[in-house]
C-alpha cells in the first residue's frame, strides 16, 4: 500500500518548491492549472520531498529533484515504485544518485548530465530592439518541426510548445537560422524555463543564439520573476551563450531514459 499521498495541497508542494526556485522550476511552472490534468503530484506531510509525474507530452517524465538530504526523496521513489506507481516507460530528470532507487526494477540508460542556469540580472534593452527576431508560432509547426530535424535532433519539442509559450526564431535567406523558445511558461507562478534553443549548423558562430535568447529574456521578464533554462554540462559554447545574456550555474542533475525490467 502507497505510504504517501497524491497530495492536494498544492500550496504545501509550492512553498516547499520555492525554496530552490531555479533547481525546480519546472514543477513551479507545472502548478500553473493550465498544466493540472497533466501532472501527478506525490509528497509526504509535511512535505519534505516532492516527485512529479507529467504527461503533457508523448512519453512521460518524472521530474525527482533535491538539493538537501537526499534521503526523503529516495524514501518517497521508493514508495511509489513499489505501489506501482511509476510508468512503464518514461524519461526523468533526477538528482544525483537518485536514480540507485530505481536500478532494481527498472532499466535506465543515461541521456546526459545537465545544469540548471539562472538569469542572475535583467537583460537590458528594449522588448523589441532586435528588429531581425521573429515570433513563431502555431502556423510555424512544420517549419519548426522540419528545422529542429536537421539542427537539434535531440530536442523535446512537439508542435503543441508552440501553444504554450513564446518561440522567437531569427531567419535569414535560408529560412530559419535560430529558433529559441520555452519548455515552462507561467505568469501566474511568475516563472519559465527556456529551452529548445538551436541554431542551424551552417549559421553558427554568428551570434545569433544569444541575439534570440536574449530577446527571449527581455519579452519574458515583464511577467517572469524565475527564469531558468537547462543546458547539457559538457555544451560549453551554449554555457559560455547564456553566461554572456546573463545567466550563471546554479545546480546540477541528469537526465535518463527508464523503463521497468519484464516481470518487475
Amino acid at each position: 500500500m502507497l505510504a504517501c499521498s497524491v497530495t492536494a495541497d498544492l500550496a504545501a508542494i509550492e512553498a516547499f518548491l520555492r525554496r530552490a526556485p531555479y533547481l525546480h522550476a519546472y514543477e513551479l511552472g507545472d502548478l500553473d492549472p493550465r498544466e493540472a490534468a497533466h501532472c501527478t503530484w506525490f509528497a509526504h506531510a509535511p512535505v519534505d520531498a516532492v516527485a512529479l509525474i507529467y504527461r503533457g507530452l508523448a512519453v512521460p517524465t518524472l521530474v525527482a529533484l533535491t538539493d538537501d538530504d537526499p534521503a526523503p526523496l529516495h524514501g518517497l521513489l521508493a514508495e511509489l515504485d513499489a505501489a506501482g506507481e511509476l510508468p512503464p516507460q518514461f524519461n526523468a530528470h533526477l538528482s544525483a544518485d537518485v536514480e540507485t532507487v530505481l536500478a532494481d526494477r527498472h532499466a535506465l540508460e543515461l541521456l546526459g548530465h545537465n545544469r540548471k542556469m539562472a538569469l542572475a540580472a535583467p537583460v537590458g534593452g528594449a522588448v523589441a530592439g532586435d528588429a531581425g527576431v521573429i515570433r513563431l508560432g502555431p502556423a510555424d509547426a512544420g517549419e519548426v518541426v522540419a528545422f529542429y530535424a536537421a539542427s537539434y535532433p535531440a530536442s523535446y519539442f512537439e508542435p503543441v510548445n508552440l501553444e504554450r509559450g513564446p518561440y522567437l526564431a531569427i531567419r535569414d535567406d535560408r529560412g530559419l537560422a535560430v529558433v529559441a523558445g520555452v519548455h515552462v511558461y507561467s505568469p501566474q507562478k511568475r516563472v519559465a524555463s527556456l529551452g529548445n534553443i538551436a541554431t542551424r549548423p551552417d549559421a553558427r558562430g554568428r551570434g545569433l543564439a544569444r541575439r534570440v535568447t536574449a530577446a527571449l529574456c527581455r519579452l519574458l521578464q515583464r511577467e517572469i520573476d524565475v527564469i531558468g533554462l537547462n543546458v547539457r554540462a559538457d555544451n560549453a559554447p551554449a554555457i559560455a551563450c547564456y553566461r554572456g545574456v546573463g545567466f550563471e550555474i546554479r545546480h546540477a542533475y541528469s537526465e535518463w531514459r527508464v523503463a521497468r525490467r519484464p516481470g518487475r
